[in-house]
């Protein structure tokens, strides 16, 4: 059975000198059976944030709900093995001793043996390690490990599931693999689940709502189309992926910058910077905009496209350049004259 998750104005502090604030009042509500990412560079306060939502640490204000009941606040707190929360660590952290079915059960107290092994079971098939019971922890590989970690997590069939870089360790490759099962695997138990990463792509292809972190702050909580599109600022724009900012001006609608007249969403009128992905940059040999290509990074599917425009920034004096992401199928050479169009809306920062 999930529960929700209602985390408000968490604050916490820790001594050094200065003294750290790793978080200034974060609000968190996840609806049952949904998953959450919170979303942040290295020491914006993600890690500290699931550790108070596990119970491995007290806020130092604020409260934490899980479902219907008070684990964390002023007159109260309820310490980790009473939360009924799982919790998958970024290296797996598995028990060198005990094989794989051992790792699995070992939080399954109060079932007999028999019941024991048909959970052990199956969870190993639900994660895809079916008939891998009497593995032990250095005979699997680096995401095998994972699966097992996940699936010891799930075992006592718990509320909330707290992810904490769980990926983090494996290969590029691997790591597209894994979120695609450990993310089925969620799914078919619907249990409550956050996951903490620094991982864009991670985040915006497993959950449902993403929450931004900065110095201790959720800045943006959408899901993950809205956050890609329609990013709160420049800053949580270019975190979520590669970013066109030229200056422009917006009125009723529509932005005019370097690249001409374009759609534009958010922000009021005047002067203000305009922000495209690298993808609405198509090659387009009627289009209205001349580029040279300056550099071309070959991405496999895709590749990544520096162009410098022939009009500038928009005075016809000062140089610009621009990424565009364009298919590898019929990619222009270096110093060969192209021209570009925009596709879609852009989003406008008012100065």
């Amino acid at each position: 059975m999930s529960a929700s998750i209602e985390a408000t104005g968490l604050v916490k502090s820790f001594v050094g000198h200065p003294p750290v604030r790793a978080l200034a009042g974060v609000d968190l509500d996840v609806e049952p059976g949904a998953m959450v990412a919170v979303l942040g560079p290295s020491g914006c306060g993600k890690t500290t944030l699931l550790r108070l939502l596990a119970g491995f640490d007290r806020p130092d204000a604020g409260t934490i709900r899980i479902g219907d009941r008070e684990v964390a606040g002023p007159d109260r707190f309820v310490p980790p093995e009473r939360r009924h929360v799982g919790i998958v660590a970024q290296e797996g952290a598995l028990f060198p001793h005990l094989d794989v079915a051992g790792n699995v059960a070992f939080g399954l107290t109060g079932r007999t043996r028999r019941e024991r092994a048909r959970r052990v079971g199956d969870l190993l098939e639900l994660v895809g390690l079916a008939g891998y019971e009497r593995r032990r922890p250095h005979e699997l590989s680096g995401g095998q490990q994972q699966r097992v970690a996940v699936a010891r997590a799930l075992a006592p069939e718990p509320a909330v599931v707290l992810l904490d870089e769980p990926f983090a360790a494996l290969d590029t490759a691997l790591r597209a693999a894994m979120r695609a099962d450990v993310g089925d695997a969620l799914a078919t138990t619907r249990a409550t689940v956050v996951l903490v990463t620094h991982d864009q792509t991670e985040a915006l292809t497993m959950a449902d709502t993403v929450a931004v972190m900065r110095a201790g702050r959720i800045v943006q909580r959408a899901s993950p189309s809205d956050l890609y599109q329609r990013p709160v600022d420049l800053a949580t724009a270019a975190f979520t992926g590669d970013v066109v900012v030229l200056p422009g001006t917006a009125r009723d609608g529509m932005a005019t910058c370097a690249l001409g007249r374009v759609p534009a969403m958010g922000g009021a009128d005047g002067e203000g910077h305009v922000m495209l992905r690298p993808e609405q940059i198509v090659l387009d040999h009627a289009g209205p905009i001349a580029a040279t290509v300056e550099e071309l990074r070959f991405e496999g599917h895709d590749a990544l496209v520096r162009l410098r425009l022939a009009n500038g920034d928009g005075d016809g004096q000062s140089p610009a350049t621009i990424l565009a992401r364009w298919s590898t199928v019929d990619l222009p050479a270096v110093d060969e004259r192209v021209t570009v169009a925009v596709r879609g809306r852009a989003v406008v920062y008012p100065d």
